[in-house]
């Protein structure tokens, strides 16, 4: 049994540092990268996210937010539901049309939903013993289903939240024609 908890606890430091090193590196770019925080919110906008300097400054804020707090192994479920629900929202928004595979035109959702699945295992596995929710002494609450509902939960709930209230795509030809004609027909 020792040896079981012993691998769930490396396996959990191991995902926690990759997925809170990639979302770092992720809000980061959003931040100081090519267009910073100005062209982050110009590609929101783009995809219909407005406004887009809310939104470009939110997702950096949970990417950076929720990356420290894996890599720190702190509230390590409500971290891994900053995974979740970022990438949600990129699935719905980038990448769900594109199909599966990355390397197709436009970049397909393989990728987000990998981070997505990687993400609800860290909020089963918790902090494990190189955390500071196991040092705070709340890695039992917050680890194997309870946490993994939390995760998906959570993320989820945020990312449904967000797209309903301020996702508003642009419509594509055939449908602003169909729009057209009802209301010109009334």
């Amino acid at each position: 049994m020792a040896a079981d908890a012993a691998a769930a606890d490396i396996a959990s430091l191991v995902l926690r540092v990759s997925i809170g090193g990639t979302l770092i590196a992720h809000g980061w770019n959003h931040a100081f990268g090519g267009g910073r925080i100005a062209g982050t919110a110009g590609w929101f906008e783009s995809m219909g996210l407005r406004p887009g300097r809310l939104h470009a400054l939110m997702a950096t804020g949970t990417e950076l937010g929720a990356g420290v707090l894996l890599l720190l192994g702190l509230l390590t479920p409500l971290a891994a539901a900053g995974a979740v629900g970022t990438m949600g929202v990129a699935f719905i928004t980038a990448h769900l049309r594109n199909g599966f595979f990355i390397f197709w035109p436009g970049q397909g959702y393989e990728y987000v939903v990998m981070i997505i699945m990687v993400a609800c295992g860290i909020g089963a596995l918790g902090g494990g013993a190189a955390s500071l929710d196991r040092a705070l002494g709340i890695a039992g609450d917050l680890s194997g289903w309870t946490g993994l509902a939390v995760t998906a939960l959570a993320g989820g709930a945020g990312a449904a939240l967000l797209l309903a209230v301020f996702w508003r795509p642009a419509r594509r030809p055939e449908e602003q024609s169909a729009q057209d004609a009802v209301a010109s027909a009334e």
